[in-house]
């Protein structure tokens, strides 16, 4: 994997762009069934302007169509476009004509995907022409209140305002002073950087105040269900109550995993922004906020305020935990409540059936005892009637305590042998759960 690795730290290689230039920008993004339509429109333009596409889809091309240069990016979440057109037009104002009237007609318009950044970049050379007044500045953005500041240590002025335009656009004006061609390509790809990933941070704030009302009132009912369980002299209905937490915690649930990654890709997208403006390097423009002041000021708010979303479903996910076990814990003391007396139910039944089962074995041996002498009876009048002589009556009498002795007393052993079969397993049951 070596050239892999090697030729990865020069996958999206810094613009070399000369002055004067207009540069038009667009961030696309993309559905999973959309990508391969968008990579075949992007080959679209190779066979408009009579070249070879490339065979199979990449991270990084740039091509020179002659009039027009354009640079696609592939990212994470977005598909970039860069349209560069170094042919301009001194006698017109900067954001008169762009680069997006260079491609042909109709393949913007059939362009797959949601465009979510589209800004306009105009680059003037400072060193060849004065630099306009600020009335001039301020008409090419339409009177809009202007963000200024001075990059590189001074070596260029930025303009814009950060704000759509007539066109539905964004813009940037550039004045070059004194860097060079490549100095240049890296300043412009840093402030294309920032205005984009400002507005991939910015993705997550709509969702934020979405969910941050419904948050106060999941707040309230939860605080609500607590006192309820907290109350001791009110009677629940714990099934109810239950089945209330079950449905609050599986909202919770649903609403995380709707927030998770865009919430994620906020904060990761606003470190990125950050980095960015820390390399622009800006000197202040006198009277006017610099990039940094005005992106801290209203960008960082909202990136908080994706966060504070974000933990605010974690931390009622885990208060909603915390009550659901509470509750549990509360139907498993009752559930146990319940078996006690079902065990004290079933152990006076036990009792009552030991009391009737000794009445029937009293029974049982008058009635094995009844049926014993009757059958004694005849063996007694068989013998008498053989010619041995004796007292028949009092033979039969005398028979009946024996008989009735001997069935006792052989019920006994029985009932004896029983008890110590059972006591011998439960010693064995004990032993083997001690072993265990």
């Amino acid at each position: 994997m070596r050239e892999e690795l090697y030729a990865e730290l020069h996958s999206r290689p810094f613009q070399v762009l000369s002055s004067p230039a207009r540069i038009s920008y667009l961030a696309v993004m993309l559905s999973p069934d959309h990508k391969q339509k968008e990579f075949e429109h992007f080959c679209c333009l190779y066979e408009n302007f009579q070249q070879q596409p490339p065979s199979q889809e990449g991270v990084c091309y740039e091509v020179d169509f002659g009039s027009l240069r354009v640079r696609r990016e592939k990212h994470l979440e977005f598909t970039s476009y860069m349209f560069i057109n170094t042919k301009t037009n001194e006698q017109v104002s900067p954001f008169d004509s762009n680069a997006l009237s260079a491609l042909p007609q109709g393949w913007l318009a059939a362009l797959p995907g949601t465009i979510i950044a589209a800004f306009h970049i105009a680059i003037e050379d400072a060193r060849t022409q004065p630099e306009p007044d600020l009335l001039s500045v301020k008409s090419g953005f339409e009177s809009m209140r202007l963000v200024g500041s001075r990059p590189q240590n001074g070596d260029a002025q930025v303009w814009t305002t950060f704000q759509l335009h007539s066109d539905g656009c964004g813009r940037f004006l550039i004045y070059n002073k004194n860097m060079s061609d490549s100095q240049l390509g890296r300043m412009v790809q840093r402030v294309v950087e920032i205005e984009t990933y400002r507005l991939m941070a910015l993705l997550g704030l709509p969702i934020a105040r979405k969910y941050n009302s419904q948050l106060a009132k999941m707040d309230e009912q939860l605080a609500t269900t607590t006192a309820r369980l907290a109350d001791s002299t009110e009677k629940l209905d714990e099934q109810a109550l239950l089945a209330e937490l079950i449905d609050m915690a599986a909202w919770v649930e649903a609403a995380r995993a709707q927030t998770t990654f865009r919430f994620s890709a906020t904060n990761a997208y606003h470190d990125l922004v950050l980095k960015r403006l820390t390399e622009l390097k800006e000197d202040e423009v006198s009277g006017h906020l610099t990039i940094t002041e005005f992106m801290t000021r209203r960008l960082t708010p909202a990136v908080r305020t994706c966060k504070a979303t974000g933990d605010h479903l974690e931390n009622l996910s885990r208060r909603i935990d915390r009550v659901s076990d509470m509750m549990r814990t509360r139907v498993e003391m009752s559930i146990q409540s319940q078996n006690q007396h079902l065990l004290a139910s079933m152990d006076r039944r036990s009792k009552i059936q030991l009391a009737m089962q000794h009445t029937v074995e009293g029974l049982s041996v008058a009635a094995i005892s009844y049926y014993s002498v009757g059958l004694l009876k005849f063996i007694i009048e068989a013998v008498y009637d053989k010619g041995v002589h004796f007292d028949k009556s009092l033979v039969i009498g005398l028979s009946v305590p024996l008989v009735v002795g001997g069935v006792w007393f052989t019920t006994r052993k029985i009932h004896k042998r029983f008890l110590l079969l059972a006591k011998a397993r439960e010693e064995q049951e004990k032993r083997s759960e001690s072993k265990k």
